[in-house]
């Protein structure tokens, strides 16, 4: 909190592309304000405090047959903003002791909304969706995540961190040692996910945490597109280089490099 109790402002940035091989983009990103009584659409781009409301990104990445991912995608955000105000007052007004059942009563909800759509039409068979979500209230962000999408932390004083687990089995070879960063990144199994929203799963289990945040981090939510040609020390350069859309510049960099997929990613800046 800075002087005199004013909340450091928050600033955001949006971008998603199909990419250079799909026919069809089945990512999906959010930004919402969010109070006990209501939640707002947020652009793609803009900037606020916690001071009256609590801030909301997201991003999903959607999989199934013809046009099912795209809409699975869709399904997931557009939940949040139906869930999110009873839930927030269900939480005495914010999240801070409450986060851990809060989150995954999210996605278990979700979850069972993709199951039962795929189960009533056959072109909806087997959907499912990655989510990751960052929650800003003040001087914290509560986080929740399944799949293999992205989110990463960048202090004030440098690095980058990346907070969620990929939900691969590459995922945690990595994660234990066993494979580096450019092993896991060509590994031919690294985009096989072991749990998503839908997708036939029987039960969720996402992965919730909390950072307390300063004036001078940054947050990165992206899909795995964006990182499929890009390693983290040079997702941290591009962002440092501070010239325009963070997020565009992300996103474009991950099409030239690779562009296989879809990419999608959302850059929140404190202060």
């Amino acid at each position: 909190m800075g002087a005199e109790g004013a909340y450091p402002p928050l600033e955001w940035f949006g971008h998603t592309d199909r990419g250079r091989v799909r026919k069809n983009n089945e990512d999906s990103f959010l930004g919402l304000a969010i109070d006990a009584r209501e939640a707002r659409f947020l652009g793609k781009i803009g900037s606020s405090d916690c001071s009256h409301a609590d801030l909301i990104f997201a991003v999903s990445d959607g999989m199934g047959g013809a046009m099912a991912g795209e809409f699975a995608s869709r399904i997931a955000v557009e939940k949040i903003t139906r869930m999110l105000p009873p839930l927030f007052k269900q939480a005495a007004g914010g999240l801070s002791a409450g986060f851990e059942d809060v989150l995954p009563e999210l996605f278990s909800e979700i979850h069972k909304s993709l199951l039962y759509l795929g189960s009533c039409y056959e072109e909806c068979s087997g959907m499912g969706a990655t989510l990751s979500l960052c929650w800003f209230s003040p001087g914290w962000m509560y986080f929740g995540h399944i799949g293999d999408s992205r989110i990463y932390y960048l202090p004030a004083g440098g690095g980058i961190r990346q907070l969620s687990h990929d939900d691969t089995y590459v995922g945690w070879l990595f994660r234990n040692g066993k494979l580096n960063e450019r092993e896991a990144k060509t590994h031919p199994r690294r985009n096989v996910l072991q749990r998503a929203l839908g997708a036939g799963n029987q039960f969720v289990d996402p992965q919730v945490g909390a950072v307390a945040y300063e004036c001078g981090d940054r947050f990165l939510l992206c899909t795995d597109g964006v990182v499929d040609g890009i390693y983290d020390n040079q997702l941290r350069d591009i962002l440092d280089s501070g010239t325009g859309n963070p997020a565009e510049c992300l996103v474009r960099e991950a099409v030239i490099s690779s562009g296989r997929d879809n990419s999608t990613a959302m850059v929140v800046q404190v202060g």
